[in-house]
């Protein structure tokens, strides 16, 4: 093993922490982009409460790496290779593990239930009944929520069976995709339950409810948006129907 300087080695060490930061921050900038402008476009991020543990998991994932590089690298070591990769495979592990869980917990559906949209994360679907789900239906995507509506069946059985199971179960319509369909199939409910802009200065500021609604000028109406962390508004053309966009404003 090669004898250096303290000083010679420290500049060493800390030329191995910043190459190894840099690569751990390229990384890190796709999984961002990937999580927040895919799987979590704003403001579902604040919706579903995802940013404070990703991003605190992602920064520990992120400088842990390259702290761990500082301390072991020294040229000449034995066991120099062996070391950098156990520290890039433990670093990997973490991140795959912190992405397959913000993966499963990503919204997956927007789905119009009765009166309001209800975000459906991957991991609340009910797939017990997949045989009797539409293909388009059967798996969420992977590049953003889809917007669908789900309406009960209009067999008195059936309909209790539903009410019963999400009373003592907690699996409502909106987890169920056999229920879905095109949310352009529920046009006439989506404008019987659309709500007057003006109902919104109920429930926020008046100079936050003007900056907001002026970036939507298409807007019209709108229906609420129940989310697990944060509830929201979706605005919405109340002649076409159309989703306008989902803001972060109260809806009660």
């Amino acid at each position: 093993m090669l004898s250096l300087d303290k000083g010679v080695l420290m500049e060493i060490r800390l030329k191995a922490f910043l190459y190894h930061l840099l690569g751990s921050a390229v990384i890190a900038l796709f999984v961002i982009s990937l999580v927040f402008f895919v799987w979590y476009p704003a403001p579902l991020h604040i919706a579903t409460g995802v940013i404070t543990i990703f991003l605190l998991l992602l920064a520990v994932d992120v400088i842990l790496g390259p702290l761990l590089t500082f301390l072991v690298f020294k040229p000449g070591k034995k066991s120099l290779v062996f070391d950098l990769s156990v520290i890039i495979l433990l670093q990997l592990s973490a991140l795959a593990y912190g992405l397959h869980t913000v993966a499963e917990g990503r919204p997956a559906w927007l789905v119009f239930s009765v009166d309001r949209f209800e975000l459906v994360r991957a991991n609340e679907i009910d797939n017990r009944n997949l045989a009797n789900t539409l293909p388009e239906y059967q798996k969420p995507a992977w590049l953003g929520p889809q917007w669908v509506a789900a309406v009960a069946p209009f067999h008195s059985e059936a309909n209790s069976n539903l009410l019963f199971e999400a009373l003592f179960t907690g699996v409502d319509i909106a987890q169920r995709p056999e229920l879905y369909q095109p949310l352009s199939a529920q046009k006439e409910n989506v404008q019987h339950r659309s709500q007057p802009l003006s109902k919104l200065e109920l429930f926020n500021p008046a100079g936050h409810l003007e900056v907001t609604l002026a970036k939507h000028p298409k807007a019209n109406s709108w229906l609420p948006l129940k989310a697990v962390n944060q509830d929201m508004v979706v605005l919405l053309d109340d002649v076409t129907v159309e989703v306008v966009a989902v803001v972060d404003l109260r809806p009660w």
